[in-house]
């Protein structure tokens, strides 16, 4: 269990936090309460929990001109993977806040990405790199 990333978030409520991370996203659920859930997020543990103080994002983060929301977390998938988080987003009736698209076209860092939110207004971003040694670039 080397590298495992954590990471606890506030949600809204567990039932429309399940169905997107779990049914949409295709997570596999872990612990759960009534006041918090636990998912496997492509390999790494997520925490969602129940708070009645969501806070509101702010678009203060721009890359290559577009405006992106800070906080936000997400996953560097294989391309395949991608198109399938895609693919499901998409019949889910998940509205992209950036729609996918590619970065940094014909550069090392070339990269597909797509921000959503989820129920609870947090922001996700996906990604996938045409050249995974460039990830740290």
């Amino acid at each position: 269990m080397n590298g495992i990333f954590h990471l606890a978030f506030k949600v809204k409520d567990i039932k429309s936090t399940i169905l997107f991370y779990h049914n949409i996203l295709g997570c596999s659920l872990g612990r759960q309460t009534d006041n918090w859930v636990d998912f496997n997020f492509f390999g790494h543990q997520i925490s969602a929990h129940v708070s009645k103080n969501i806070s509101e994002l702010d678009y203060c983060g721009k890359v290559e001109g577009l405006k992106v929301p800070i906080p936000h977390f997400g996953c560097i998938l294989e391309p395949e993977d991608f198109k399938t988080i895609k693919s499901r987003l998409e019949k889910s009736d998940i509205p992209f806040l950036v729609p996918p698209q590619t970065r940094y076209k014909n550069n090392r860092g070339e990269q597909q990405t797509m921000f959503v939110l989820d129920p609870s207004n947090n922001a996700l971003e996906f990604k996938s790199f045409s050249n995974a040694e460039a990830i740290f670039d």
